[in-house]
């Protein structure tokens, strides 16, 4: 499951920005509408880096260090911030994070994907 659309631990996994609710059939990138280009935020998102890809006694755990988005002008409104594997041919969706509300950054301001060291970014058991 790890290693053939997604190669998880080698792929280039980004994080791109939308406000527009992700849902199910959602399967890649030009499926969503991301946010304007510019201000900081550049189209397609940025890079994750992956620092561990693993399988301990049959359970894989993917763990990324975070994200900053740092805006240079105004930014947003996003709500969303969808992962992706931007190596797969069509840019196939992993999944997403909900923040509850629309967020709109002002000039110098950052907003920070925060991935998790211990649990990580995805399990597979």
């Amino acid at each position: 499951m790890a290693e053939k659309v997604h190669n998880l631990g080698s792929d280039t996994l980004k994080i791109a920005l939308t406000n527009s609710a992700p849902i199910a059939s959602n399967t890649q990138l030009s499926n969503i509408t991301q946010i304007a280009n510019g201000n900081g935020y550049t189209t397609g998102g940025s890079a994750v880096t992956i620092t561990s890809s693993a399988q301990t006694s049959g359970t894989y755990k993917l763990i990324g260090n975070d994200l900053v988005f740092t805006a240079s002008g105004s930014m947003g409104p996003f709500r969303y911030a969808v992962l992706y594997n931007d190596t797969a041919t069509n840019d196939e969706l992993i999944g997403w994070w909900d923040y509850g509300s629309s967020l709109t950054l002002g000039a110098s301001e950052t907003f920070t994907v925060d991935l998790d060291q211990v649990q990580g970014v995805l399990t597979i058991a």
